[in-house]
């Protein structure tokens, strides 16, 4: 059962880095950039949208930042920790 979990959250953390650097990328509605990137964000948004509705908003230089995918993937590895070494 450990192993499960652990190889699900591997899984969820490769998720959100996949939709952080997809979010660099400049997408038009429809394009098969796009239809991924919404497939992402249905697997993430759940998780992540918590964590920054809870965060106070934080900019540089105007430009908005979110810091919730990085919290998100610090409690991750935080649960994954005692979880691979009890292996």
């Amino acid at each position: 059962m450990r192993t499960i979990l652990a190889e699900i959250l591997q899984l969820y953390v490769l998720i959100i880095f996949a939709r952080v650097i997809l979010s660099y990328f400049p997408t038009h509605y429809g394009s098969g950039l796009h239809r991924v990137i919404m497939m992402l964000d249905k697997v993430v948004e759940p998780v992540v949208g918590r964590v920054r509705r809870v965060l106070p908003r934080t900019s540089l230089g105007g430009m908005g930042l979110d810091f919730s995918p990085m919290i998100v993937l610090l409690v991750i590895e935080l649960i994954l920790l005692p979880l691979v070494r009890s292996l």
